[in-house]
């Protein structure tokens, strides 16, 4: 398993489009998707678990991908989150 912490900089987090784009982006992988904020875990490839976080700007989620493409989902996934502030 691999992870990596991500402070959320976009002005609406991870609610709507981001959410959306994210969760799509995390079916095309293989490995289990996981986003873990204040010690809960979510499941990165459910619109419902992502939306339910109520990640907004400021928010430290850790982001973890656990098998045989989890460096890849990783990289992918967290380009794609500091995208949304661009």
């Amino acid at each position: 398993m691999k992870s990596i912490e991500i402070i959320l900089q976009n002005e609406t987090g991870l609610h709507a489009r981001p959410a959306s784009e994210f969760v799509k982006l995390a079916k095309s992988f293989e490995a289990k998707i996981t986003l873990v904020k204040g010690g809960k875990e979510y499941n990165g490839k459910s619109i419902l678990n992502v939306l339910g976080m109520g990640a907004g700007k400021g928010t430290q989620i850790e982001l973890r991908a656990e098998g045989k493409d989890e460096e890849a989902a990783l990289e992918r996934l967290s380009a794609l989150i500091k995208a949304f502030s661009e």
